[in-house]
Protein backbone atom coordinates (compact mmCIF):
# COMPACT_ATOMS: atom_id res chain seq x y z
CA UNK A 1 0.00 0.00 0.00
CA UNK A 2 1.43 3.37 -1.02
CA UNK A 3 1.86 5.99 1.72
CA UNK A 4 -1.14 8.25 2.27
CA UNK A 5 -0.54 11.93 1.62
CA UNK A 6 -3.97 13.59 1.80
CA UNK A 7 -6.90 12.38 3.90
CA UNK A 8 -10.32 13.92 4.45
CA UNK A 9 -11.78 13.39 7.93
CA UNK A 10 -15.49 14.00 8.43
CA UNK A 11 -17.07 14.35 11.86
CA UNK A 12 -20.85 14.09 11.91
CA UNK A 13 -23.51 14.18 14.62
CA UNK A 14 -23.15 10.63 15.91
CA UNK A 15 -21.82 10.20 19.42
CA UNK A 16 -18.10 9.49 19.57
CA UNK A 17 -16.49 12.68 18.27
CA UNK A 18 -13.49 11.85 20.44
CA UNK A 19 -12.63 9.16 17.90
CA UNK A 20 -12.45 11.76 15.14
CA UNK A 21 -10.30 14.14 17.17
CA UNK A 22 -7.89 11.38 18.15
CA UNK A 23 -7.68 10.22 14.53
CA UNK A 24 -6.80 13.72 13.33
CA UNK A 25 -4.09 13.95 16.00
CA UNK A 26 -2.49 10.70 14.86
CA UNK A 27 -2.72 11.56 11.15
CA UNK A 28 -1.01 14.91 11.77
CA UNK A 29 1.63 13.12 13.80
CA UNK A 30 2.26 10.91 10.75
CA UNK A 31 2.74 14.09 8.66
CA UNK A 32 -0.38 13.53 6.59
CA UNK A 33 -2.33 16.44 5.12
CA UNK A 34 -5.73 16.46 6.80
CA UNK A 35 -8.84 18.20 5.49
CA UNK A 36 -11.61 18.36 8.09
CA UNK A 37 -15.32 18.54 7.31
CA UNK A 38 -17.49 19.13 10.37
CA UNK A 39 -21.27 19.02 10.17
CA UNK A 40 -23.37 21.37 12.31
CA UNK A 41 -24.61 18.42 14.36
CA UNK A 42 -21.07 17.11 14.60
CA UNK A 43 -19.88 20.45 15.99
CA UNK A 44 -22.66 20.46 18.59
CA UNK A 45 -22.04 16.89 19.71
CA UNK A 46 -18.27 17.46 19.79
CA UNK A 47 -18.72 20.47 22.05
CA UNK A 48 -21.06 18.58 24.36
CA UNK A 49 -18.91 15.43 24.60
CA UNK A 50 -15.42 16.97 24.71
CA UNK A 51 -15.92 20.56 25.85
CA UNK A 52 -14.14 21.79 22.71
CA UNK A 53 -16.32 24.62 21.37
CA UNK A 54 -15.53 25.22 17.70
CA UNK A 55 -16.71 28.19 15.66
CA UNK A 56 -19.04 27.57 12.74
CA UNK A 57 -16.83 29.73 10.49
CA UNK A 58 -14.35 27.34 8.80
CA UNK A 59 -11.45 29.81 8.95
CA UNK A 60 -11.94 30.48 12.66
CA UNK A 61 -12.45 26.77 13.33
CA UNK A 62 -9.22 26.01 11.48
CA UNK A 63 -7.30 28.49 13.64
CA UNK A 64 -8.80 26.98 16.80
CA UNK A 65 -7.85 23.44 15.79
CA UNK A 66 -4.36 24.38 14.67
CA UNK A 67 -3.80 25.63 18.20
CA UNK A 68 -5.49 22.63 19.79
CA UNK A 69 -3.37 19.87 18.24
CA UNK A 70 -1.10 21.94 17.45
CA UNK A 71 -0.87 21.85 13.66
CA UNK A 72 0.33 24.16 10.94
CA UNK A 73 -0.75 24.12 7.32
CA UNK A 74 -1.13 20.33 7.46
CA UNK A 75 -4.68 20.89 8.72
CA UNK A 76 -7.38 22.56 6.65
CA UNK A 77 -11.06 23.05 7.47
CA UNK A 78 -13.66 23.45 4.75
CA UNK A 79 -17.29 24.48 5.03
CA UNK A 80 -19.90 21.85 4.27
CA UNK A 81 -21.33 24.01 1.46
CA UNK A 82 -17.96 24.81 -0.15
CA UNK A 83 -18.30 22.87 -3.40
CA UNK A 84 -15.40 24.89 -4.86
CA UNK A 85 -12.98 23.18 -2.45
CA UNK A 86 -10.35 21.09 -4.32
CA UNK A 87 -11.48 17.90 -2.56
CA UNK A 88 -14.90 18.18 -4.25
CA UNK A 89 -13.46 17.11 -7.59
CA UNK A 90 -12.23 13.75 -8.80
CA UNK A 91 -9.29 15.52 -10.44
CA UNK A 92 -8.04 16.46 -6.97
CA UNK A 93 -9.41 13.56 -4.94
CA UNK A 94 -7.75 12.77 -1.59
CA UNK A 95 -6.08 9.43 -0.99
CA UNK A 96 -8.78 8.47 1.50
CA UNK A 97 -11.95 9.71 3.16
CA UNK A 98 -12.78 8.73 6.74
CA UNK A 99 -16.06 9.72 8.40
CA UNK A 100 -15.49 9.22 12.11
CA UNK A 101 -17.98 9.07 13.67
CA UNK A 102 -20.52 8.55 10.90
CA UNK A 103 -24.18 9.15 11.63
CA UNK A 104 -26.80 6.86 10.13
CA UNK A 105 -28.21 9.85 8.24
CA UNK A 106 -24.88 10.56 6.54
CA UNK A 107 -24.33 6.86 5.88
CA UNK A 108 -27.79 6.52 4.33
CA UNK A 109 -27.32 9.49 2.02
CA UNK A 110 -23.95 8.20 0.84
CA UNK A 111 -25.48 4.76 0.22
CA UNK A 112 -28.17 6.42 -1.92
CA UNK A 113 -25.64 8.47 -3.90
CA UNK A 114 -27.18 11.65 -2.50
CA UNK A 115 -24.62 14.48 -2.32
CA UNK A 116 -26.26 17.45 -0.63
CA UNK A 117 -23.13 18.76 1.09
CA UNK A 118 -19.36 18.67 0.62
CA UNK A 119 -18.82 15.66 2.87
CA UNK A 120 -21.32 13.54 0.97
CA UNK A 121 -19.82 14.76 -2.31
CA UNK A 122 -16.29 13.84 -1.21
CA UNK A 123 -17.48 10.36 -0.17
CA UNK A 124 -19.14 9.95 -3.56
CA UNK A 125 -15.92 11.04 -5.29
CA UNK A 126 -13.93 8.49 -3.30
CA UNK A 127 -16.21 5.69 -4.48
CA UNK A 128 -16.25 6.75 -8.12
CA UNK A 129 -12.47 7.29 -8.22
CA UNK A 130 -11.69 4.02 -6.47
CA UNK A 131 -10.17 5.74 -3.43
CA UNK A 132 -10.54 4.44 0.11
CA UNK A 133 -13.78 5.35 1.86
CA UNK A 134 -13.98 4.32 5.51
CA UNK A 135 -17.09 4.91 7.61
CA UNK A 136 -17.03 4.55 11.39
CA UNK A 137 -20.63 4.26 12.61
CA UNK A 138 -21.31 4.68 16.32
CA UNK A 139 -24.86 3.49 16.66
CA UNK A 140 -26.58 0.62 18.45
CA UNK A 141 -28.65 -1.32 17.77
CA UNK A 142 -28.71 -1.31 13.96
CA UNK A 143 -32.06 -1.64 12.26
CA UNK A 144 -32.58 -3.33 8.90
CA UNK A 145 -32.30 -0.06 6.99
CA UNK A 146 -28.93 0.69 8.64
CA UNK A 147 -27.63 -2.77 7.78
CA UNK A 148 -28.83 -2.61 4.18
CA UNK A 149 -27.23 0.81 3.71
CA UNK A 150 -23.92 -0.46 5.11
CA UNK A 151 -24.07 -3.43 2.76
CA UNK A 152 -24.70 -1.13 -0.21
CA UNK A 153 -21.65 0.93 0.67
CA UNK A 154 -19.53 -2.18 1.14
CA UNK A 155 -20.61 -3.52 -2.24
CA UNK A 156 -19.76 -0.15 -3.82
CA UNK A 157 -16.20 -0.35 -2.50
CA UNK A 158 -16.42 1.41 0.85
CA UNK A 159 -15.45 -0.06 4.21
CA UNK A 160 -17.50 -0.14 7.38
CA UNK A 161 -15.54 -0.08 10.63
CA UNK A 162 -17.93 0.23 13.59
CA UNK A 163 -16.56 1.83 16.73
CA UNK A 164 -16.28 -1.44 18.63
CA UNK A 165 -13.27 -1.50 20.97
CA UNK A 166 -11.61 -4.82 21.74
CA UNK A 167 -10.78 -5.94 25.26
CA UNK A 168 -8.04 -8.53 24.77
CA UNK A 169 -5.46 -5.82 25.42
CA UNK A 170 -7.13 -5.26 28.83
CA UNK A 171 -7.73 -1.50 28.56
CA UNK A 172 -7.47 0.47 31.78
CA UNK A 173 -8.97 3.74 30.56
CA UNK A 174 -11.42 5.25 28.11
CA UNK A 175 -8.43 6.64 26.22
CA UNK A 176 -7.09 3.14 25.61
CA UNK A 177 -10.47 2.03 24.29
CA UNK A 178 -10.56 5.04 21.95
CA UNK A 179 -7.02 4.30 20.79
CA UNK A 180 -8.01 0.75 19.88
CA UNK A 181 -10.68 1.95 17.46
CA UNK A 182 -8.49 4.71 16.05
CA UNK A 183 -5.67 2.19 15.62
CA UNK A 184 -7.99 -0.04 13.61
CA UNK A 185 -8.79 2.92 11.35
CA UNK A 186 -5.08 3.66 10.92
CA UNK A 187 -4.47 0.00 10.04
CA UNK A 188 -6.95 0.30 7.17
CA UNK A 189 -5.20 3.46 6.00
CA UNK A 190 -1.77 1.83 6.10
CA UNK A 191 -0.53 4.31 8.73
CA UNK A 192 1.90 2.90 11.29
CA UNK A 193 1.04 3.38 14.94
CA UNK A 194 1.57 2.04 18.44
CA UNK A 195 -1.91 2.69 19.79
CA UNK A 196 -2.69 -0.83 20.99
CA UNK A 197 -1.00 -4.13 21.69
CA UNK A 198 -1.36 -6.66 18.87
CA UNK A 199 -2.89 -10.05 19.57
CA UNK A 200 -0.11 -12.43 20.53
CA UNK A 201 2.40 -9.56 20.59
Amino acid sequence: MKPMQKIVVGITGASGSIYGLRLIEELLRARIQVSLLLSDAGRQVLGFETGLQLDDDPAVCETQLRGHFPAGKSLQVYGMSDFFAPIASGSSAPDAVVICPCSMGTLGRIAAGFSDNLLERVADVALKEGRKLLLVPRETPFNQIHLENMLRISRAGGQILPAMPGFYQQPESVEEMVDFVVGKVLDQLGVEHQLFKRWGG
